[in-house]
This record gives structure tokens, sequence and C-alpha cells, in this order.
């Protein structure tokens, strides 16, 4: 029976006095991906810098596997095994492909999951195996996203954050880390924060939608596309 790795409860977050998440609650299962979707501003981002420790939250919990998270340091929330890859991904210009991902590596999962090595990474997206020794500064906005996701597999997560990460892509890119999340999807599992509807309704196997910091649906891919007509309005798109 699948089992609830992340538990996003009641969570209320704000900036100064602005109440920008309103008791926002979902839970991911255990091997799937979820997809949380929104217009600018719904919140999706809040969320997740709430959940990986950048934002506190005023009240409400995030539990991964059981275990309160939630207003914890960031890096021991990533040593509890969240890995994310940020929006515009924040790659070290100065650094080399390989010292880039070396920055990252652990040599022990948590919760006794997989280890990520380089040459694990340099399989999934062999162009950075061909660009080791380049600076990061240097690589096309593609070879840095795939950089992006490659240094997060390196701190060897049992949950992957992902924030935009087919923006600013040309599709053709798109289409190649749309494959390659369908294959860590078997691997890890993820959240996913995406503009793109097609390649999030491609990929996930849950929703969450988010219009003014409020979730205004939670469920099945199914369920959400069944919906669809309806809940367009708090996409921005027709």
């Amino acid at each position: 029976m699948a089992t609830d790795l992340l538990a996003v409860d009641r969570l209320n977050v704000f900036y100064g006095d602005s109440h920008v998440l309103h008791d926002v609650s979902w839970r991911l299962q255990t091997g799937r991906l979820l997809a949380l979707l929104g217009r600018n501003g719904a919140g999706k981002s809040t969320t997740i810098h709430t959940i990986v420790g950048f934002l506190p939250a005023r009240s409400g919990a995030v539990r991964l596997d059981g275990l309160d998270i939630h207003n914890t340091a960031p890096e021991l929330i990533s040593r509890a095994g969240v890995g994310l890859v940020p929006q515009g991904r924040r790659i070290f210009g100065s650094l080399t492909v390989r010292e880039n991902l070396d920055v990252a590596a652990r040599r022990a999962a948590p919760g006794g999951g997989r280890v990520w090595t380089r040459e694990d990474v340099n399989h999934l997206f062999p162009r950075l195996g061909e660009r080791q020794h380049q600076v990061a500064s240097s690589l096309s906005g593609g070879e840095l996203q795939m950089l992006a996701i490659g240094r997060a597999l390196m701190t060897s997560p049992r949950l992957l954050l992902l924030d935009e990460p087919s923006e600013g892509l040309a599709p053709q890119i798109v289409r190649e880390v749309q494959q390659v999340l369908q294959d860590l999807k078997q691997q890890v599992s993820i959240v996913l924060v995406e503009q793109n509807l097609g390649l999030a309704m491609t990929l996930a196997d849950d929703v969450v939608l988010l219009d003014t910091g409020r979730v205004v649906f939670a469920g099945t891919r199914e369920a959400f596309s069944e919906r669809s007509e309806e809940l367009q309005v708090h996409l921005g798109v027709h």
C-alpha cells in the first residue's frame, strides 16, 4: 500500500503582514509525481520554499515520511532527503560541470535509498558527460537545466522538487527534460511546479491547483482532467 512521503498540512505563510498561503494541505505518496499548478502569484514557489526551509510557516506542518520538518534549517531538510531544482537553475557559473556535481555529492542516501554518483548523472545526461571540464557559465540554457537536475540528484534525494524546469527552454529541450523526468519517476518521488500544462499533465500522477494561496483542487490527474473545463479559470489559460 502506498504511503505518504510528503504531507503538507494546513500551512499558513506570510510575507511581512501579507498572508500568502492559506491553510494549504495536500499529500504526495511514495513513488508518484505531483504537479503543483496555478497562475503566476498563486503560491506555488512559496509552497516549495516553505517545504525546503527557505521561508518560515506561521502555522501548520510539513511532514517528510511522518517527521515534521517545517521551520527546520534548509541544510537539515536537504540531509533528510529533499532535493531542490530551483527556478532559474542557480548553478555556480565559475565552477566546471564536474565541480558543480561534486559539491553536492553525498556518500549515503537518507532513508537508505539510492546513492547517486557523477557517473549516474552523466548516464542520464550524456551531454553533461561531454562537458565535465567546461565552466558552467559557458553552457546553453538546456544544459544548465540538466546540470541543475543533476546537482539535485547528487544529494541522493528521496523527494525531488522541481520549480519551473521548462522555463525559457526550446521545445526540443523541453521534450528531452520530459523524457528524463519520465525516467526519474521510477526512481524518486517528485513535486513538479510547472506553467507548461501539457508537460505537467503528461507526467503527473496527481495534481494540486493553487489560486491566491489556496488549494482549489487536489486529486488524481484523471479527476483533474474530468474537471479541467471548470478549473481553467484558476490557471489563466483557455
